[in-house]
């Protein structure tokens, strides 16, 4: 009987809680409320470019029924006269987590190695989850809507914040009075992606950026071959993905640069993403504009630091200062460009912030209208929604605000967010207004008293002649307290009384000082007057620092433009057959060296005096890790799929820094934590040019190998990942090429085939497409791998490090290899025990083609010197020293037609330096990339004293932030981590 009766009691719940307009109804008499309600004589912003004055709202049943300036009425209509107030549409976030269960970072154990998945009929990668829909997760948070109400948001879209491919959003009306009903307007709201794994997973790949975009494009890959029916086994994460195609696509991105990186992943895949920016898209704001993506910016400025310590300020980077200064113009920015941008408090510790921080985007010169906008029509069209929520057009939902004015006014009260057609009170609508000027005589002495502030929330000021008292006040529900003491606080007056409809004037009861009461009256002279337009304009708008290319310390107020140029009577290091040539003139025109020789004509070039100075090519590192975002890829033992063209840094000091030691190209490789790395960049080093800008264009193709202690993982914790010997590192490439031999021979029979990024990339070395730079240094994997490439037909391009080179020299000139190496570097582990500082000579007297590489952010400034020291380890003359870091390393990169010698024909890659390249007291005096100079030892003294200046400036500003009683955050040092070869 009880089982009957529970069960009869859930389905009576049931009914209840789930009913809809088509169920019975079996509970007596009812009556469903259709009456009307109409708001009249508001101002009312239908959009923000759609305004009525005087206008009426008509709503029913939680839609908007009809809005305009003249609206018939029905008879069951009840009226709101809302004179001298205004309407807006409720506010949107599209970036929200409100109401779905956020996973938690599990706990202890090591991440799993290599391809093992937690879960089975899902996608290969644990860490792609697009089957995951919020909705499953979804409970309505009273507590949380209620602060967001308050702060006027109407609708959020909400997802699972967690792992890359995330699954679906849920979008949600703030509707408390409702159920999930009718308060969930879709439950597959768009898609979402991300660059961060999952907390709750435990696969280890990817462990880097590269990896994570590398990813993300083999699952796009793998989505298009399921999608035609090639797949052996059902996959659900990418049944999902392609289900989901059709949604809205948003991604995560947080930074300008993984905006852009984002956005090819959407460009390659036809997707066009909107991408959740990271608040400094006014660096790079061109770039950004040029993606045509729409963007979701989180208001969240940083607080200014407290640089009261002049020791500790002195951590604070100059980057840091002056991204506080100018982060709060990011939205102008934006908005000046004509990039679309919707607004959201994510990641804000309280909704009070983004108020804060929304006004602070309007002083910094966001337009008022664009901000709401960016509140409510754009979100809607992101989410597709613009006829449902985001206007007050007819048939949208009733989400709207009735305010006391302008919303984006500081003193501008929010009184109700209906949402639904369903009324929250923030504030009584109905609460006078006391604000303004007044005076009241008490015992023979006369005080003058303002209030202003918010209607709700007023703020209270009392003076004595021009004497400032300190004073309190508090307005509820009508009733009035406000105290004021005398300027030595010895005499306190209290008073409270209620607020009266029909006067102008206060009055009430009065404590004196001596605890007598009897009553007061404060007499109103003028009422309180908000900033008009005009007054604001007037207003200081703070003080912006301009933005440089890069924007950091060391950044050009403009980009460096290539000019042509005559360097007269220098001496000449031609790195040719030509040799060093004597009191030379070189003639750069259109980024070209056009002409060398002597008593050259200018031919409209700007003149450089170089008597008694040295003129070189570029040095180029074939060996480098600077200006990377991340340098390995661990979580395989081939990674051949990463490309670090996607991790380029193009605001690494180590540029600037390689610049001013005469370097203008190098190889950017990928680490050695795995036999078969990934991909490199070869760049120039164009200070103040985006990541895309710095990669050569029809740039060779190479790629990073590796042997030794670091791929078997002897100095690194892992003892789960394949090989764990140098045995296996053979079997590793065996295998691997074995692989791609087969999937290069199907692929060219025609035959459908699965498009494997990885095998496509080792497919290309064995065709001699791609290029091998190999980290090396014990003789006996040197052969191993030598013997491996020819077994599948190819030839290592490099050995890098090749430490113990000078042991098997003969042998590599019979295979063709060159070889990249330090100067004299050695013992600094176990493997490098046998070095010697007679390598590089040693090889190069055999044949091979011998460059001297950095591997190492210092050793790069200084690569002149260490071309030196082949001349004294080896006998080397000066000039093929030289070659060894300009015309070597070119050949090595197979770009010695373009750059590495002074030639007519070349590109204009020079270093001027103030004596002989090679001596410790020279400095390069100019360094110039295709006839742009890059780096000026003149500028660069000019800069240090610009950049001296601009510290105290902002040092100043953030000083007064504190004696203004801004919250501060403590000094910091942030520094940009250096890669090496090992670094995981």
């Amino acid at each position: 009987m009880k089982k009957i009766l529970f069960s009869l009691c859930l389905l009576w719940c049931g009914a209840t809680i789930f009913s809809q307009d088509y169920f019975p109804e079996n509970e007596g008499v009812k009556a469903n409320n259709n009456n009307y309600t109409a708001f009249t004589n508001a101002t009312i912003y239908v959009t923000p470019t759609e305004i009525i004055k005087k206008g009426t709202l008509l709503i029913q049943n939680g839609k908007v029924v009809n809005v305009g300036s003249s609206v018939n009425l029905p008879q069951n209509t009840i009226v709101v006269d809302l004179d001298g107030k205004s309407i807006y549409p409720s506010f949107i976030d599209v970036y929200s987590k409100f109401g779905v269960e956020q996973p938690k970072r599990s706990s202890g154990g090591r991440r799993s190695p290599q391809f093992e998945p937690t879960r089975e009929g899902f996608y290969w990668n644990d860490h792609i989850m697009p089957e995951n829909d919020a909705i499953n997760s979804f409970k309505y948070d009273e507590k949380e809507a209620k602060e967001l109400i308050d702060a006027g948001f109407g609708a959020v879209n909400s997802h699972i914040h967690d792992g890359i491919a995330r699954g679906t959003g849920v979008l949600i009306a703030l509707n408390g009075s409702g159920t999930d009903a009718n308060r969930i307007l879709d439950d597959r709201s768009s898609q979402y992606f991300s660059l961060t794994k999952s907390v709750t997973k435990q696969q280890s790949y990817p462990t880097s950026l590269m990896g994570t975009l590398a990813l993300l494009r083999q699952m796009y890959s793998d989505a298009a071959w399921y999608a035609k029916g090639n797949a052996e086994t059902k996959d659900r994460s990418l049944e999902a993905l392609n289900r989901n195609t059709g949604l809205p696509q948003i991604f995560e991105a947080k930074d300008k640069g993984n905006n852009l990186r984002a956005d090819k992943v959407g460009d390659a895949n036809g997707i066009q993403y909107t991408i959740l920016g990271g608040g400094n898209e006014f660096e790079r704001i061109n770039e950004i504009k040029a993606t045509n993506a729409t963007y979701i910016i989180p208001l969240d400025f940083p607080d200014a630091y407290d640089v009261s310590d002049p020791y500790q300020a002195s951590y604070v980077s100059l980057e840091d200062m002056r991204y506080w200064n100018q982060a709060p113009s990011n939205p102008k920015v934006l908005a000046e460009n004509g990039v679309a941008f919707s607004l959201t408090p994510y990641e804000l510790k309280s909704m009070s912030k983004f108020k804060e921080n929304l006004m602070k985007a309007i002083e910094y010169g966001l337009p008022k209208t664009k901000a709401l906008e960016a509140l409510t029509v754009v979100p809607a069209q992101i989410l597709g929604k613009s006829g449902e929520i985001g206007s007050l057009k007819k048939g949208a939902h009733a989400n709207f605000l009735i305010t006391s004015g302008d919303i984006f006014d500081k003193s501008t009260t929010l009184y109700e967010n209906w949402v639904q057609g369903n009324k929250n009170v923030i504030n009584d609508k109905n609460t006078k207004d006391i604000r303004g000027n007044y005076t009241i005589a008490l015992k023979g002495n006369s005080y003058d008293i303002s209030i202003s502030g918010e209607i709700s929330k007023p703020k209270l000021e009392v003076k004595q002649d021009t004497i400032k008292l300190p004073s309190k006040i508090s307005y509820t529900d009508d009733w009035l307290t406000f105290s004021f003491a005398t300027d030595d606080g010895d005499m306190t007056y209290r008073m409270i009384g209620a607020v009266l409809p029909d006067t102008e004037n206060l009055s009430g009861r009065l404590i004196l000082p001596d605890g007598t009461e009897t009553f007061y009256t404060a007499n109103k002279i003028s009422s309180f007057e908000e900033k008009s337009e005009k007054d604001n304009e007037k207003s200081d708008a703070p003080k912006v620092m301009p933005v440089t290319f890069p924007n950091v310390g060391y950044g050009y107020a403009t980009k460096p433009k290539q000019e042509n140029l005559l360097f007269k009577n220098a001496t000449v290091w031609t790195s040719e057959d030509a040799g060093i040539l004597e009191n030379t003139d070189v003639l750069v025109k259109n980024g070209k060296i056009a002409k060398i020789g002597k008593d050259l004509g200018a031919r409209g070039a700007n003149v450089v005096d170089a008597t008694g100075k040295h003129l070189t090519a570029g040095i180029i590192d074939e060996h480098s890790h600077i200006a990377a975002l991340s340098v390995n890829e661990a979580g395989h033992n081939s990674s051949a799929e990463v490309k670090m063209e996607d991790v380029v840094d193009p605001e690494h000091m180590g540029i600037y820094h390689s610049l001013a030691g005469g370097v203008t190209s190098l190889q950017l490789l990928h680490g050695s934590a795995n036999p078969i790395g990934g991909r490199s960049a070869i760049l120039k080093l164009k200070w103040g040019e985006e990541a895309d800008g710095l990669i050569y264009d029809n740039s060779p193709k190479f790629i990073k190998f590796a042997l030794g202690e670091n791929v078997k993982q002897s100095n690194w914790d892992s003892r789960s990942r394949f090989p764990q010997t140098r045995m296996g590192v053979e079997q590793v490439f065996m295998n691997y090429f074995q692989r791609a031999k087969e999937y290069d021979e199907k692929k060219k029979s025609g035959q459908p085939y699965r498009y494997d990024e990885e095998l496509e990339v080792l497919a290309e070395i064995i065709n001699g497409e791609r290029f091998i730079s190999c980290h090396s240094y014990v003789q006996s994997e040197i052969n191993m791998m030598m013997k491996v490439a020819e077994k599948f037909g190819f030839r290592v391009n490099t050995f890098t490090h090749i430490l113990e080179g000078y042991k098997v020299a003969d042998k590599m000139y019979e295979h063709g290899v060159g070889a990249g190496t330090f100067s004299d570097w050695w013992a600094y582990k176990f493997e490098v025990n046998d070095a010697i500082p007679y390598n590089a000579a040693i090889m190069q007297s055999q044949g091979v083609t011998v460059a001297i590489n950095s591997d190492d952010r210092e050793m790069i400034r200084r690569l002149n010197q260490e071309a030196a020291k082949t001349i004294k380890y080896g006998g080397m003359t000066e000039l093929e020293a030289w070659k060894m870091v300009t015309i070597n390393p070119a050949k090595l990169l197979h770009l010695d037609d373009r750059v590495g010698s002074i030639k007519e024909g070349k590109d204009a890659d020079l270093v001027l330096w103030s004596g002989h390249p090679m001596s410790v007291y020279s400095k390069a005096e100019k360094t110039l990339i295709e006839g742009t100079t890059y780096f000026d030892l003149e500028k660069d003294q000019q800069q240090r004293a610009a950049i001296k200046k601009e510290r105290n400036q902002l040092v100043k500003m953030m000083l007064e932030e504190k004696a203004g009683g801004k919250k501060m955050q403590k000094p910091k040092q942030s520094t940009k981590r250096n890669f090496t070869c090992e670094s995981l």
